[in-house]
């Protein structure tokens, strides 16, 4: 397993961002840390999670590897963060953050759930990101113009600890420029580390060089009894499919507005419309890892 970490210094500028969620320390020329992982070291382990664990209850936003594409990560009941994480991507304050949960089984704490928890288990720990309806126990904060809420539970161990050792759900994005590219690497969102309070380097996630590795999570609405929506295609469509309609017996509710992706083959003994699988950017745009 990942963990060993040595320490290198980023020399940036904090204070970029004005005000409420300035980098993690505050001072005015402040060193990013950036953390590689490498190695087996249970001790070097110890020390990312700790090290990230504190920017976050700082208030700070961390940079973080997951199973799909990097992200960025803040505490989700922490509202200035949250603030902060908007001002980092110039995101329209409209669309919603997705929450990044320690283990399946807290769903149900975040999440009103109206689908068999088995469903639950088949797709996560997994590339997918599921659209639910929130509960109380929220950040009323988080996503306040709309009654769902996008939750992820990533097939990497590094920030699934974190958000178990935080006790929290993470409010989770991906780690570049709203509307801009996907990052595979740490590199490619080197802009965005003077506002950063730590960068965690996992190294790189799949390929660089092939476009469907930047897809990120395969985003489905499962917050209507029996059905499914398919909000954003990802990179874990089929199967997310098959696990839905084969298995669990959902059926696809087709959307208002749908750009038709023909690239995706569904198996053939799947009796649904193709017009079904698409993208409904106005329900609920979520830029999700």
């Amino acid at each position: 397993m990942l963990g060993s970490v040595r320490r290198r210094g980023v020399r940036a500028v904090a204070g970029a961002l004005s005000g409420e969620g300035a980098a993690w320390g505050g001072s005015a020329a402040a060193v990013i840390p950036l953390l590689p992982l490498a190695g087996p070291s249970a001790e070097g382990r110890e020390r990312a999670l700790s090290s990230a664990v504190a920017a976050l209850r700082e208030g700070g936003l961390v940079a973080v590897p997951t199973d799909t594409i990097y992200g960025v990560a803040c505490l989700a009941q922490d509202s200035r963060a949250l603030r902060a994480v908007y001002r980092l991507k110039g995101r329209d304050g409209a669309k919603p953050l997705a929450i990044c949960l320690a283990d399946v089984g807290q769903v149900h704490r975040y999440c009103k759930v109206a689908m068999p928890d088995q469903l639950l288990h088949d797709l996560l720990p997994g590339p997918v990101t599921l659209v639910l309806e929130r509960s109380q126990t929220l950040n009323p904060d988080l996503n306040p113009f709309t009654p769902l809420v996008g939750v992820r539970v990533p097939n990497h161990w590094f920030i699934r600890e974190l958000a178990r050792v935080c006790a929290a759900p993470l409010a989770l994005t991906s780690a570049n420029i709203s509307a801009q590219a996907s990052s595979l690497a740490v590199t490619e969102f080197q802009e965005l580390w003077p506002h950063l309070a730590l960068v965690v380097d996992g190294g790189p996630i799949g390929e660089l060089q092939k476009p469907e590795c930047r897809l990120g999570s395969t985003v489905v609405d499962i917050s209507v009894p029996g059905k499914f929506r398919v909000i954003r295609p990802g990179c874990a469509l089929t199967q997310t499919v098959e696990i839905l309609v084969k298995k669990h017996g959902l059926t696809a509710a087709c959307l208002h507005k749908v750009i038709i992706t023909k690239s995706i083959e569904l198996p053939k003994e799947i009796n649904m419309s193709v017009a079904c699988v698409g993208v409904d950017k106005e329900l609920f745009s979520l830029e999700a890892l």
